[in-house]
């Protein structure tokens, strides 16, 4: 159990939350939901006493242990994959080391012995003697190969780094589990194997997370940071959202109704507070009118961008045509022979366990890189639109938004028109005047929606599109890829997305395709793909 009581922050003037009282019960998983710059991973570092509140306080229950998963990948380069999942439960860790140096002793004297005694019962009631195990099948449920658990850390790719900073977070069955955004980097399969180790997980959770497909499925509570405050409510992410919305459109109507019956109030008052017979009524309802009150509605830190792409004209019926496409990255083999046929109305989500293969035909298909072997044809009515996984070199020079976008935009719309658009992806007033190379990672990600709306093409590419978005974000960019109209070649590791935009599913990896017109649940369910890539999995291990 962790409780916060009349917890306060503001950075200046702007109040973070105020007063928030709230307890976090043993056996809950609670996702704390909230718009970007609403405060999520400050409260996590608040309730972790990484950082203090202005005013209030944490209180955790007696000899309870908190774990949190760390977000600086560099603070454990010198040691190994073992040993920094082991410091995920610091006492233990203490322990190991210490018992290490004395049996590393060649004379024990008497005290080393009686000392050994005591390290040894306190190593036993902490399941020490099942830590290589347990470690073993953490970094193994997150796809950490085993030859890299004696490696330095220094030595991951920033992928694998992130899931053995998880793995340290969920080692040692902590009382309360703090997880930041857990499911960055990983892939479908580790997602999976997150969820049914949270589901099995009996201690409290608190879980930041932009995965609306994750909170759903491991979310007892909803958390909601909103209005300055927090409110809990019992359920997941979609039964947050329902009540929700439920609870606005009722406060609405309410102030609908109170206004409408003040509109009555003073129009009575006005037609009849000089009339003599009707003076007592009119002064009657004058009382009503000061003790109704319409009650302000507070300003909700959620905005939700416009994302609408609306292509200059719709496809013809020769889309795009690939054949036999190979390519090397860093002397590694991401495409084969790689072969696939885009018809009218694909909305196809490349999936797969290796992310460079799906960047690599999307940078090949826009021309950013060649292929060794291999060819591809656009139909002549295709014009695309690109977002690419990575965008700093976009935003890589001294202008502000404004300049930014009149890259993009037709010739003929002056500054008017570029502020207007940004509006529309919430850069108003001063917003549209920042300098485009202090924007955080959210602030990009909707310039480049923007740029892509602005090409009104009539193919979208999208690698990893969710990235650094916000829940709200997320939405408008679900919803505005679902109404297109016309062609989506995309990939993501957001579940919700991936299942609500695409109709075509496309499993690609260095050796072999699996490729159905299906949607993404449909396709995790799929007995004949999973006998297919059990298969392609089987005549690999063949060949080594």
């Amino acid at each position: 159990m962790i409780n916060a009581a009349n917890v306060t922050l503001a950075y200046g003037k702007r109040v973070i939350f105020q007063d928030v009282n709230i307890k976090f019960t043993h056996g809950n998983c609670y996702g704390l939901i909230g718009a970007n710059g609403a405060g999520k991973s400050t409260f996590l570092k608040i309730l972790a006493g990484e950082m203090e509140a202005d005013r209030g306080e944490i209180s955790v229950g007696a000899r309870e242990r908190i774990a949190m998963l760390r977000q600086d990948h560099f603070a454990f380069d010198e040691e190994t994959v073992f040993h920094t999942v082991i410091m995920g439960h610091p006492r233990l860790y203490e322990l190991m080391a210490e018992r290490e140096a004395l049996y590393a002793k060649t004379d024990l004297s008497e005290a080393d012995g009686l000392r050994c005694g005591e390290l040894e019962g306190e190593f036993a009631e902490m399941n020490g003697y099942e830590a290589e195990s347990e470690v073993a099948v953490l970094l193994s449920g997150l796809g950490i190969a085993e030859e890299l658990r004696e490696m330095k850390m220094k030595e991951l790719d920033g992928g694998d780094k992130v899931r053995v900073l998880l793995a340290q977070a969920l080692f040692g069955n902590p009382d309360i589990l703090l997880l930041d955004e857990p499911t960055n980097n990983l892939d479908f399969q580790s997602i999976n194997w997150l969820e049914s180790f949270l589901s099995r997980f009996d201690n409290t959770t608190i879980i930041v997370s932009h995965d609306r497909h994750f909170l759903n499925q491991v979310c007892t509570h909803t958390a909601d940071i909103d209005f300055g405050r927090i409110q809990v409510y019992v359920g997941n992410y979609d039964f947050w959202y329902q009540a929700s919305q439920l609870s606005l459109k009722q406060k609405q109507n309410e102030n609908k109704k109170s206004a409408a019956r003040a509109e009555e109030l003073k129009e009575f008052i006005q037609r009849f507070s000089s009339n003599a017979s009707k003076a007592k009524q009119a002064t009657s309802r004058k009382k009503l009118l000061e003790k109704l009150t319409t009650e302000d509605m507070p300003n909700s830190s959620r905005k939700y961008p416009y994302v609408v792409f609306k292509p200059e004209r719709p496809c013809g019926d020769i889309i795009l045509a690939v054949k036999d496409l190979c390519k090397k990255v860093d002397g590694v083999v991401v495409l084969d022979n790689f072969s696939l046929t885009v018809n009218k109305g694909d909305k196809i989500a490349f999936v797969g366990t290796n992310n460079l293969a799906r960047t690599a035909l999307f940078e090949i298909l826009t021309g950013k890189i060649e292929p060794d072997s291999g060819t591809f044809n656009w139909g002549q009515t295709i014009s695309t639109a690109y977002f690419p996984k990575e965008n700093s070199a976009y935003f890589d020079h001294d202008l502000n938004l404004v300049e930014w976008l009149r890259q993009f935009a037709p010739p003929t719309e002056g500054e008017s028109f570029s502020r207007g658009f940004l509006g529309r992806m919430l850069f108003s007033g001063e917003e549209a005047l920042k300098k485009v190379e202090v924007l955080s990672g959210g602030e990009k990600v909707r310039c480049m929606l923007a740029r892509m709306m602005l090409a009104s093409a009539n193919t979208l590419i999208l690698d990893e599109p969710t990235n650094h978005l916000d829940l709200e974000s997320i939405t408008a960019l679900n919803n505005g890829l679902i109404a297109f109209p016309e062609v989506v070649l995309f990939a993501s590791h957001d579940h919700e997305f991936v299942n609500t935009v695409a109709n075509r599913i496309v499993e690609i990896t260095p050796t072999y395709t699996i490729d159905r017109m299906m949607n993404f649940d449909d396709y995790l369910e799929d007995e004949e793909v999973a006998r297919l890539r059990g298969e392609y999995s089987g005549q690999m291990v063949a060949n080594l």
